[in-house]
């Protein structure tokens, strides 16, 4: 592998200077083709739901209003406008609306990566980050509040480290940035913390004489960054909000995309990870103090926390780009000068090819969230019992609150707290099976909807006082029913 750093001389080559745009519309028409995996994650539902009530009622929620477990207790949807966002799109266009705001805004945040780095390096060098990223990135990328965040955030970080590479400040248009941020998803915490380590390596890279002015400038930027956080309908609010979830404690491993990474098997991330230890030691790379401290911060999130994968893929090349650019050829990198401007026309002609192309895939390809996290027919016949307390499967409750019916829980991890959570993992997994029996006298549950083939589905066959009335592939329901005998006899087997 070789990084090359951007050359001075005139390109003539035909794409040269388009690297941004290729790669936005590359990604986007493979997002679009893999449509229905951008649709896999059951929140999607429930963020739908939460974005029309938003609509229909010209306010955001400050309680919980669909759970029957929690209903009434203070939660706040730190996402209100990506929600918003994606419930008109659907509303609009069905689950296709979904899966093109998602697949667009994933292919902007490929298209902003390439054009910071082209900033610095060569378009191969670029293209080698890109692709690592686009494939570390590649399994979070679902039509949820988060996809929406992250042009954002590439935006964002990107334009700190060009001020820390110019031993300048960020310029002061790029708070209503942050006030985006703060609006679309709670992650602009995130971008609030990386001021300061940005800000700090400026200011020891700057000459002496220079680092108190610019640190002062820094701490400007830094207290206007913060008040534009609060620009949100919950203001300040909306920062503490993230105590939520940081308070869940032992629930978070329990979710899979919190848990951290597992290396019994070769995945991307290690791929990516061994490679570019490899090329440092290769090539001998050396990072400035504070950008060594930055990039082990990101390696340390994403190997604590499997989501936090995305960050380091879009973030870690930032930070590397200016660095690497001075001296794997020695070569300073110009910025953008050489590169050749896309023609009006051109740009025209291919955002025309686009729609036309998303019009007609959308026509001939029907998008539909996943099955197994969708039980429609179970869900039928779950109403027609008329019972309201139903102890669900946590991946079913963003089905639940689409479909008008109260879960017992659902993607709000943060709504439920630590203790509630934990209790009904280990209830529906049954590592400790009284806690199911606990669960189910202690709420008063009428009903249970559960994966057919999960632990606590099959235990209630053999249970008395329970039947089974409806079961499918994908969830069975049982009622409680005073009398009733078990439908299956537990089975022993001796040596």
């Amino acid at each position: 592998m070789t990084l090359a750093t951007a050359e001075v001389a005139p390109d003539t080559h035909a794409l040269r200077g388009s690297l941004p745009l290729w790669v936005g519309i590359v990604s986007y028409a493979v997002l679009i083709f893999s449509g229905d995996r951008l649709l896999n994650d059951p929140d999607t539902q429930w963020q739908i739901t939460v974005g029309q009530w938003i609509l229909d009622h010209h306010a955001v929620p400050h309680t919980d209003v669909y759970s029957f477990t929690m209903h009434g207790a203070p939660w706040i949807s730190t996402q209100w406008l990506a929600q918003v966002l994606y419930a008109q799109i659907y509303a609009w266009f069905g689950w296709a609306g979904p899966v093109v705001l998602a697949a667009a805004a994933s292919a902007v945040t490929f298209a902003l990566l390439a054009r910071y780095l082209v900033r610095n390096l060569s378009e191969r060098a670029a293209l080698v980050f890109v692709a690592a990223a686009l494939a570390l990135t590649a399994p979070h990328l679902l039509a949820r509040p988060h996809v929406l965040a992250l042009p954002i955030m590439v935006a964002w970080i990107g334009e700190l480290i060009a001020a820390a590479d110019r031993r300048g400040t960020p310029p002061f248009r790029l708070l209503p940035l942050m006030a985006l941020w703060a609006n679309v998803h709670g992650g602009f915490v995130f971008g609030l913390m990386m001021i300061a380590p940005i800000a700090l390596d400026a200011v020891i890279q700057a000459d002496a004489s220079n680092r108190m002015a610019l640190a002062v400038r820094w701490g400007v930027f830094a207290a206007l960054a913060l008040a534009a956080s609060c620009c949100t309908p919950y203001g300040w609010e909306s920062l503490l909000a993230s105590r939520n979830i940081l308070a869940l404690g032992s629930a978070l491993p329990l979710i899979t995309e919190w848990r951290a990474v597992d290396f019994t098997t070769l995945r991307p991330f290690e791929i990516c990870l061994l490679g570019g230890v490899g090329l440092a030691l290769y090539r001998g790379i050396r990072l400035p103090p504070l950008r060594i401290v930055i990039l082990l911060g990101l390696i340390h999130m994403a190997l604590s926390q499997g989501r936090a994968a995305e960050i380091l893929a879009l973030l870690s090349p930032l930070v590397l780009a200016r660095p690497l650019a001075r001296q794997i050829s020695g070569i300073e990198a110009v910025a953008s000068s050489s590169l050749r401007p896309v023609r009006g026309v051109m740009l025209t002609g291919l955002a025309v090819v686009l729609v036309a192309g998303t019009l007609m895939f959308a026509a001939m390809h029907r998008f539909t969230p996943n099955a197994a996290n969708s039980p429609v027919a179970a869900v039928a016949e779950l109403k027609k019992l008329n019972v309201e307390r139903v102890f669900n499967d946590y991946d079913f409750g963003g089905y639940l609150i689409a479909s008008g019916v109260a879960p017992f829980i659902d993607g709000r991890t943060e709504l439920y707290g630590e203790k509630f959570f934990v209790d009904y993992d280990r209830a529906s997994g049954l590592s400790e099976p009284d806690n199911l029996f606990r669960l189910l006298e202690e709420y008063h549950l009428q009903a249970t909807l559960l994966r057919t083939q999960s632990a606590a589905s099959k235990l209630l066959d053999h249970v008395d006082g329970w039947q089974k009335v409806y079961s499918d592939e994908i969830a069975t329901i049982h009622v409680r029913k005073a009398g009733a005998s078990h439908t299956a006899e537990p089975s022993a087997h001796f040596p």
